[in-house]
């Protein structure tokens, strides 16, 4: 019975030990931020710093430095630049429909690109496996090794040289595919269209 006594106040003990740390933190993770946040907004900073909390969400982005020679002309033809709320007459080539041909242009050449990577990558991997293959029965057959090394040796060296050309011109076409895309996405092509 004592020992049971003593068990119980051992418990307590330890419990009591346990629940002073988690009662001497009062103060949570976010209202410690929001603490935080108040001392940062309070003290004068040299310069403003942009984050999520201050960034504007109803206004438009301005732009403020040098004007270029595309916002330079266009001043001097009536002063348009006078009145941001007038719109640009538009140029010729500008409308949906050229924007789309345009579009599907970049689109018909990707496709034709990745097409042609798809058929290197089936090329190239047809003769890796013949290569295999035929490494594979000429080590099979020790006789076979013995009289025909120097044969094997000419072909193995011109099976791997077909092999990194054709790796080479993968690489090249994979390259070219990369940079189409790059081209597609600054000539202002919707992913959809490049991917």
């Amino acid at each position: 019975m004592t020992r049971t006594r003593f068990a119980v106040l051992a418990a307590m003990i330890m419990a009591g030990a346990l629940a002073l740390p988690a009662l001497a933190q009062d103060q949570s993770l976010g209202s410690y931020a929001r603490a935080v946040r108040k001392d940062k907004q309070a003290q004068p900073g040299a310069a403003k710093k942009y984050d999520n909390d201050n960034l504007p969400k109803n206004d438009s982005l301005s732009v403020v430095g040098n004007a270029t020679d595309e916002t330079a002309a266009p001043a001097a033809e009536g002063d348009k630049a006078a009145n941001p709320e007038q719109k640009p007459e538009s140029a010729p080539g500008n409308t949906a429909a050229d924007v789309q041909k345009k579009n599907e242009e970049w689109a018909k050449k990707i496709s034709t690109q990745k097409d042609q990577i798809d058929l290197m990558s089936r090329e190239l991997d047809v003769l890796q496996r013949e290569y295999r293959l035929r490494a594979a029965q000429f080590y099979s057959d020790a006789g076979n090794r013995l009289r025909n090394q120097g044969q094997w040796d000419q072909q193995d060296a011109q099976y791997k040289q077909q092999i990194a050309a054709k790796q080479k011109t993968l690489d090249t076409a994979k390259q070219q595919l990369s940079d189409t895309q790059e081209q597609a996405r600054k000539a202002g092509v919707p992913s959809k269209d490049r991917e």
